[in-house]
């Protein structure tokens, strides 16, 4: 198209311009931060150019033309708990009685799902993301579990999550103590604090196949942080305590 191969604020509103027909404007900057990544060591202005108000203003138009709504999974409520617990609550099946308590334990520790369960992808799943078995501690009034390391701890710290024993019919200290105790029946000597009937760690796919069993697919992992969330909200927590 006789474009100069340095780049000036036209060129890359041009880039925006086009590929804005093809992907979602959020992608574009994207692409162009890594485009002035490769670009700077043979044009050090690039960035500059990058920052120009054409530029700004071309990705901004681009958002409001072709963006698009967050879609957000909806958050479950303390009748779609009760749902589980109707269907799980009086199981001896040792896989039914660690969803039901890993389902309650997220929604009232505000834990992602990356957190309990174990990635798809092979390659991606880290032993030393699992929460320990030996780290449990019980007291009489709630449990505290160890979580390694999470995508908001930098340097893997860890944190302790405590679960509080309520007498609520959503009590997820009570499902834990039965979790506990069938699983330390079976694999006494696993490390690993979450395991399935057959020793191996809860996947994502295992999870969310077993929310789709009772919920529509409006429903994620996702929405038990979420729903605990706004749980701690109506409760009136103050914010500064909901993280």
């Amino acid at each position: 198209h006789d474009f100069p191969i340095r780049p000036t604020p036209d060129t890359l509103s041009f880039y925006i311009t086009y590929m804005a027909d093809f992907i979602q404007p959020n992608s574009i900057a994207n692409y162009l931060s890594g485009i002035c990544s490769n670009l700077e060591e043979f044009f050090p202005d690039v960035k500059t150019v990058r920052q120009s108000p054409l530029v700004r203003r071309t990705l901004a138009g681009a958002q409001r033309l072709r963006g698009s709504g967050v879609t957000r999974k909806q958050a479950f409520a303390a009748e779609d708990l009760m749902v589980v617990i109707n269907a799980y609550g009086n199981s001896v099946i040792h896989d039914d009685i660690l969803f039901l308590a890993q389902f309650l334990t997220a929604f009232t520790a505000l834990l992602r799902l990356g957190e309990i369960c174990f990635p798809d992808n092979l390659a991606l799943q880290d032993y030393r993301k699992c929460m320990p078995r030996a780290r449990v501690e019980e007291y009489t009034d709630h449990f505290v579990l160890f979580l390694p390391g999470h995508k908001a701890d930098r340097f893997f710290e860890g944190n302790k999550i405590v679960i509080p024993r309520t007498s609520s019919p959503t009590d997820a200290y009570a499902r834990i103590t039965t979790y506990l105790q069938s699983r330390d029946k079976l694999f006494p000597y696993c490390p690993e604090l979450w395991l399935r009937s057959d020793g191996t760690v809860p996947t994502r796919a295992w999870f969310i196949s077993r929310i789709r069993m009772h919920f529509p697919p409006q429903y994620s992992g996702h929405s038990l942080r979420a729903g605990g969330a706004t749980a701690l909200v109506l409760a009136g927590v103050p914010d500064d305590r909901i993280r």
